[in-house]
Parts: C-alpha cells; sequence; structure tokens
C-alpha cells in the first residue's frame, strides 16, 4: 500500500530546523544560569507569596507538594517558572505565585528548585 505523503521534503526540513532552534533555545536559557541550591534561594527570599488553592483542589482534597525549577535575574526577580512534579491541578497554582516572588539581589542570573506545598484543603 502507497503511503500518501502530508509535507514535503522541504517543510519537513524546515520543521526539523525549528524544533532544532526552539529546543536549543530552551537549553541555552537554563544553561545561562547558576544553579543554586534550595537552600541558598530560600535565605534569599524577600517576598515570598503563598499559592491560591485550586477550586477544583478544594473539591477534591488534593493536597502535596508541586517541585518547580525558577530562574531569577540579578536584582532578584523571577523570570522564568516550570512546574517539573507534582499534581498537575495545583502546579500552575504553584508556578503563578512562585512568579510574584522577590529575592535579594544575586552576582548573576541563578536557577534553583523550589518545592510549594498545598496541605489542609
Amino acid at each position: 500500500m502507497k503511503t500518501k505523503r502530508i509535507f514535503s521534503n522541504t517543510a519537513l526540513r524546515s520543521l526539523t530546523a525549528a524544533a532544532l532552534l526552539f529546543g536549543s533555545m530552551a537549553m541555552l536559557r537554563a544553561e545561562d544560569a547558576t544553579k543554586i541550591s534550595t537552600d541558598e534561594a530560600m535565605a534569599a527570599v524577600v517576598t515570598k507569596v503563598a499559592p491560591d488553592y485550586p477550586a477544583l483542589a478544594k473539591q477534591l482534597r488534593l493536597s502535596g507538594t508541586v517541585e518547580v525549577q525558577a530562574t531569577m535575574n540579578e536584582e532578584g526577580d523571577v523570570t522564568d517558572v516550570n512546574a517539573i512534579s507534582g499534581n498537575p491541578v495545583l502546579a500552575k497554582a504553584a508556578t503563578d505565585a512562585v512568579k510574584k516572588w522577590k529575592f535579594k539581589p544575586f552576582k548573576s542570573k541563578v536557577t534553583t528548585t523550589i518545592l510549594v506545598g498545598f496541605h489542609g484543603a
């Protein structure tokens, strides 16, 4: 049986190149930051915003911890946050909260892992 080609070879090469470019950009963003420990980052917290408990999580009585990777600039502002693990229902609330955190200034751009707890729904 003959298969039908959906994309031309040129289109496939372009899509592959775009995927590689975006993947490389994401890796570069993480690589250009100095990794610091969670303890070091938590010692530098100036303002910590508690997450809003999602209504669905309350209804389901969900609790747990969401692990996020956060990147901060030299001024201590959070510039990027991504959930690494934890309940997906809680993940957005965790990342939204950490985006609002403020840290003491750093010598360079840094990245760390932060644990955000949701307990007592």
